[in-house]
């Protein structure tokens, strides 16, 4: 288990760099965008990214 985290924590760098490396004005303008939400949206928007990440995980493990 140990071994599958430093790996998998390097590729979700890379995923979250992509974009502002590709385009940094459609990533500004996501975030200015993610700032008019309120507090339930982005809950609601990290809960379905943390089911979307286990269910992934039970799967490919």
């Amino acid at each position: 288990m140990a071994d599958l985290f430093w790996p998998a924590l390097a590729l979700v760098l890379v995923f979250e760099g992509l974009l502002p490396f590709i385009a940094p004005g459609a990533w500004r303008r996501v975030f200015s965008e993610m700032l008019k939400m309120n507090d339930g949206q982005i809950r609601f928007f990290g809960l379905c990214s943390l089911c979307a990440g286990v269910l992934l995980w039970w799967w490919v493990g």
